[in-house]
């Protein structure tokens, strides 16, 4: 595990794991930590790729009075960390909130981006707007947001328990559910920006191969909206999960890291 300062003598968490083949970088959901990739990280692993799991500003192990935590610096900070260690060509792979870290800092990488795959992404936008059907209101947004600033275990709890279409049990509800409770008050004004955000003309001109993950069920990030933006992407494939909510890496894992390591490989086959 390692540090790395990117603000005001502020430091991001993550973790470097070796490997001989493409690397890949985890970018987790809103509020959550690397963690939740655990079930994904020893497939890659056994697949020989390089892995970097990285915890958001706020977010798990790193620091927690960060003044910027827009996704624009969140996109920065994945790009810092790619530059730090040296990766050649990495696959970006963002989770809800995370998708739209991940597309940030994809168009900053520019040449140097190998692919990227968005898990139920929160992208090109979270909010609905007069163009734009999908999702809730930004007046939702906001009455989620006071929800949690007022009663913040309590909601965080039933927001865990609601990232699922499928039972996954109850440990692994009370296993995300403490990863919530990692993350700070100030991770609020993270998902108060992705509101905000409209990526659509970045994802335009991202000139990779693009992997879309979305479950049919997904409360969150509504299916219609992955598979409208599937069509905005140069170069991109849609996978559904038929039985799935928010999170198919968890939900059906099986065909969630089969799909993963197919793309994978066949960006290097």
């Amino acid at each position: 595990m390692a540090y790395l300062e990117v603000e005001d003598s502020r430091r991001i968490y993550y973790e470097h794991h070796a490997g001989p083949g493409r690397p890949v970088v985890l970018v987790h959901g809103w509020g959550v930590t690397g963690r939740c990739w655990d079930t994904v990280l020893p497939a890659l692993l056994a697949n020989g790729n390089e892995v970097v799991v990285i915890d958001q500003r706020c977010c798990g192990r790193s620091d927690k009075d960060f003044a910027d935590v827009s996704i624009d610096a969140l996109g920065s900070d994945v790009v810092r960390v790619v530059e730090a260690l040296g990766l050649r060509k990495p696959v970006l792979n963002g989770w809800s909130l995370g998708g739209a870290v991940v597309v940030d800092a994809a168009a900053k990488l520019g040449a140097n981006l190998g692919g990227l795959v968005l898990t139920g992404g929160a992208t090109p936008r979270y909010t609905s707007c007069e163009d734009w059907p999908y999702g809730g209101s930004p007046a939702d947004l906001e009455a989620t947001l006071a929800a949690i600033g007022g009663n913040r275990a309590e909601v965080l709890k039933g927001v865990a328990g609601a990232v699922c279409h499928t039972d996954v049990g109850q440990a692994t509800v009370d296993w995300m559910w403490l990863m919530f409770l990692e993350a700070g008050p100030r991770a609020d004004e993270s998902l108060r920006d992705l509101g905000r955000v409209d990526q659509r003309e970045t994802i335009a001109t991202l000139d990779v191969p693009v992997l879309l993950l979305a479950g049919r069920h997904d409360t969150f990030v509504p299916f219609d909206a992955i598979k409208t933006s599937a069509g905005m992407f140069p170069e991109a494939r849609l996978v559904a999960f038929e039985e799935t909510g928010h999170a198919p890496f968890l939900e059906e894992g099986e065909k969630y890291r089969s799909e993963l390591l197919a793309f994978l490989n066949g960006l290097d086959g």
